[in-house]
C-alpha cells in the first residue's frame, strides 16, 4: 500500500500537531490523539501511539467490547506499535476512511494500516478490524495484545480453547484474532499478545474478526487481506461521486468522509457522534451519549451531501426520516436509536472512570422525549432540498407533511426545550424561527405540487411568526436577536437563520457582532450567554457564523474566520464538539457529526457567496 498523501491547505495547518500530543498519560491520551475508522455500521478509534481503544461491536451503539477510551484500567484495548521509541507520521489513505500510520524508530521505519473492512457486496456479515503492518526500512520490534474490556464493569472477558485456537467471549460477542507473520502467541486469561520484527519489505496482519449471538467467522488472512484492498476500493468509489472543486476541497472531502463515517448503512440513519460520555467540561457535569440519529442533524446532511452531488446515501437517509415521520407523525421525536426505534427518555449510568477519570459514564440520552419546535424546520427543509433535486414524493408522505404544517401553525406558539435540549421550557427564538422555516419550506412544496393542504394558512401563519420574531425578539440595545423574548441573552443557534433566509440583512449582521463580542474568543464561540463558565466553545456555532457573515456580504472576514477554524481541527481535519478556548484542547463527544456538517456548509456557502 502507498503511502498516503497528506492534503491539508497550508491555510489550514493545524496550531496543534501530533508533536505536541503529551505521551499517554494514566492509560490515557489527549481526544486530538484519535483517528476514526468505521465500516458503515460501527466506529473504531485509533490513538496515535497504535491503541485502538474504542470499538462497540457489532453496531455503533452496541456495548463497547473495547473501551480504553473511557476506562483505561478495564475498558480493553487492541494494542500494535514498535516496542522502543518512536516518530508518529499518520494519514489517511486519500480518498477513504482507512488509516496509514508511519513509525520511525532508531532501528527502521514501519507502516501501520488500519481499516473496519467491508466485503465485495458491502457490509460484511462480521465485524473485521484490520492492522496490516508493512516493513519499509531497517528492523522494528514490534508488540501487540487484544485484551477486550468488561463492557463498563458489566462483565467479565474469558477465553475458549476450541479446535480453531482460542477464542474470546465477552458477554454475547464472540471475538477471533487471526494473523500472520506476528511472532507466536501468548494466550493469557484475559488477553492474546504476541511480538515480532519487521524488516525491509515485510508483511504482517493482526487482525480482530467478531460476531454477536452468533456463530465465529474465521477467515484466513488472505481474505482478509483482500477485503482491506475491497474497504479501499468502496470508500475511493464512494469519493468519486462528490462532485465539488470549490474552495477548501480537502477539508470538504474529509468532512464528507466522516459524515460517511458516522453513517448507520442498515437503516440508513446518521450518529450524531462516534462516543459516548466524552466530557464537555473537565468537571464532568456534561458527559452524554450521543451515539443517536438526530433529525436536525439528518436535515444539514442531506443538504451538504445533496450540494455534493450525493444520492444514495441521500435516499436512504431520507427514507429513513420520512418512515420514522410517518410512523410517529404527527409528533416527531428529536432523537431515535440507529435502528429508527424511540429510546428510552432514561439514561443508564455505569460504574467506570471516563476519560481521565472524568465521570460519569452513561448510555442513553434524556433528550428523547423532549419538545423541540425546531425540528419541524429540520424536516421540512430536507424534503424541499430533497424534491429540489429533481425527486418526487409519494402521495402519502405528502400527505403527513401537510397534517405536520398544519400542526406548526398550532404548535409554534407553545414554549418547547430549543435547539439546546434544556429544561427550561420558553419561546426561543431559534424556535420560532425553525416554524417559520417550516411554513416557508411547506409553502413551497404546495406551490409545486408536492404537498397537499391549505397553503393560504401555512402563508399567513409563515408571516405571522415572522412579525413576532420581529416584534418579540429584537433587542434594540443589544443590537441583535436575543435568546428568548424578554432577556438581553444571547444565542448563536439564531445565525442558522441566514442560512435558512430568514434574515440576511442588517439585523443578522449585527447580531453576528453581538455574539462574537460576549460568547466569542478568538474565532471560538459558545453556545449561548453563560456558557463560558460552564463548557467548552462550541465547535459548530463558528462555522454557523461563517455562513451568517457571507450571508450578510462580509465574505472576507467570513474567510479570515473559516482559515482560523481549520487551523483548529486535528492533523486529520476532525472535530469533537468543543475545544477548550485556553489550550485549544478538545471537548465532547467525537468525531461530532454536527461540527464537520457545519464545516461542510460554510465551505458550501463561501462558494455560493463568490459566485453570486
Amino acid at each position: 500500500m502507498s503511502q498516503p498523501e497528506h492534503r491539508v491547505s497550508a491555510r489550514s495547518r493545524p496550531v496543534v500537531t501530533l508533536d505536541d500530543l503529551p505521551p499517554r498519560r494514566d492509560g490515557y491520551v489527549e481526544l486530538r490523539s484519535y483517528a476514526a475508522i468505521g465500516d458503515g455500521r460501527t466506529v473504531a478509534l485509533v490513538a496515535h501511539d497504535g491503541s485502538v481503544d474504542w470499538y462497540p461491536v457489532p453496531d455503533l451503539d452496541s456495548a463497547p467490547a473495547f473501551a480504553r477510551l473511557l476506562d483505561a484500567d478495564h475498558g480493553g484495548c487492541v494494542e500494535l506499535s514498535p516496542a522502543g521509541p518512536s516518530e508518529v507520521s499518520r494519514g489517511y489513505v486519500p480518498g477513504t476512511n482507512v488509516l496509514q500510520t508511519t513509525y520511525t524508530t532508531a532501528g527502521g521505519v514501519v507502516r501501520v494500516t488500519d481499516s473496519l473492512n467491508v466485503g465485495s457486496t458491502g457490509l460484511l456479515p462480521w465485524n473485521e478490524l484490520a492492522r496490516t503492518v508493512e516493513g519499509v526500512s531497517g528492523e522494528v520490534p514490534m508488540t501487540w495484545r487484544v485484551t477486550p474490556g468488561t463492557m463498563f464493569n458489566t462483565v467479565s472477558p474469558w477465553i475458549q480453547d476450541t479446535e480453531q485456537g482460542p477464542v474470546l467471549r465477552v458477554d454475547r460477542v464472540s471475538l477471533g484474532v487471526r494473523s500472520e507473520a506476528v511472532g507466536e502467541c501468548t494466550v493469557g486469561d484475559q488477553e492474546i499478545s504476541g511480538c515480532f520484527t519487521t524488516g525491509p519489505g515485510t508483511e504482517h496482519l493482526l487482525a480482530i474478526v467478531s460476531t454477536h449471538s452468533e456463530p465465529l467467522r474465521l477467515p484466513s488472512p488472505a481474505s482478509i487481506r483482500k477485503n482491506t484492498e475491497l474497504t479501499l476500493d468502496l470508500w475511493r468509489r464512494w469519493t468519486d461521486l462528490l462532485d465539488y472543486d470549490g474552495p477548501y476541497r480537502a477539508e470538504v472531502e474529509r468532512s464528507a468522509l466522516t459524515l460517511k463515517l458516522l453513517s448507520h448503512d442498515p437503516s440508513g440513519s446518521i450518529a450524531a457522534a462516534a462516543t459516548t460520555s466524552l466530557p464537555e467540561n473537565r468537571a464532568g457535569t456534561k458527559n452524554y451519549d450521543y451515539r443517536f440519529a438526530w433529525v436536525r442533524d439528518a436535515a444539514y446532511t442531506l443538504h451538504s451531501l445533496i450540494r455534493l452531488g450525493e444520492q444514495e446515501d441521500v435516499h436512504a437517509a431520507v427514507s429513513w426520516l420520512l418512515r420514522l415521520a410517518r410512523e410517529q407523525s404527527p409528533q416527531l421525536h428529536v432523537l431515535n436509536r440507529l435502528n429508527g426505534t424511540v429510546p428510552d427518555p432514561g439514561m443508564t449510568v455505569f460504574e467506570a472512570p471516563g476519560w481521565q477519570g472524568i465521570g460519569p459514564v452513561v448510555a442513553g440520552n434524556a433528550a428523547a422525549d423532549q419538545l423541540q419546535l425546531g425540528v419541524f424546520g429540520d424536516l421540512f427543509d430536507m424534503v424541499d432540498l430533497y424534491v429540489g433535486g429533481g425527486n418526487v414524493l409519494d402521495a402519502a408522505t405528502g400527505r403527513m407533511l401537510a397534517d405536520v404544517a398544519d400542526l406548526i401553525c398550532d404548535l409554534w406558539r407553545r414554549p418547547d426545550a430549543g435547539m439546546w435540549e434544556l429544561p427550561e421550557h420558553r419561546h426561543y427564538t431559534s424556535s420560532k424561527m425553525g416554524c417559520w422555516h417550516g411554513l416557508d419550506r411547506a409553502v413551497h412544496l404546495a406551490d409545486v405540487g408536492q404537498i397537499p393542504g391549505s397553503a393560504d394558512r401555512w402563508r399567513t401563519e409563515r408571516d405571522r411568526i415572522a412579525a413576532w420574531i420581529d416584534d418579540q425578539c429584537w433587542n434594540e440595545e443589544r443590537g441583535a436577536y436575543v435568546w428568548y423574548p424578554g432577556t438581553d441573552e444571547l444565542d448563536t443557534s439564531v445565525l442558522l437563520h441566514s442560512i435558512s433566509g430568514l434574515d440576511r440583512g442588517a439585523r443578522m449582521s449585527s447580531t453576528v457582532d453581538a455574539l462574537r463580542e460576549e460568547l466569542g474568543t478568538g474565532p471560538l464561540l459558545h453556545r449561548y450567554s453563560g456558557m463560558q463558565h460552564e463548557e467548552g466553545a462550541f465547535v459548530a456555532c463558528s462555522f454557523w457564523a461563517v455562513c451568517a457573515l457571507a450571508h450578510v456580504g462580509r465574505r472576507e472576514e467570513a474567510v479570515r474566520l473559516m482559515d482560523e477554524m481549520l487551523a483548529l481541527g486535528s492533523d486529520l481535519g476532525l472535530y469533537t464538539e468543543m475545544i477548550d478556548p485556553e489550550d485549544c484542547s478538545f471537548l465532547g463527544n467525537f468525531p461530532q457529526a454536527l461540527s464537520h456538517l457545519a464545516l461542510l456548509t460554510a465551505a458550501l456557502t463561501l462558494e455560493d457567496r463568490a459566485r453570486s
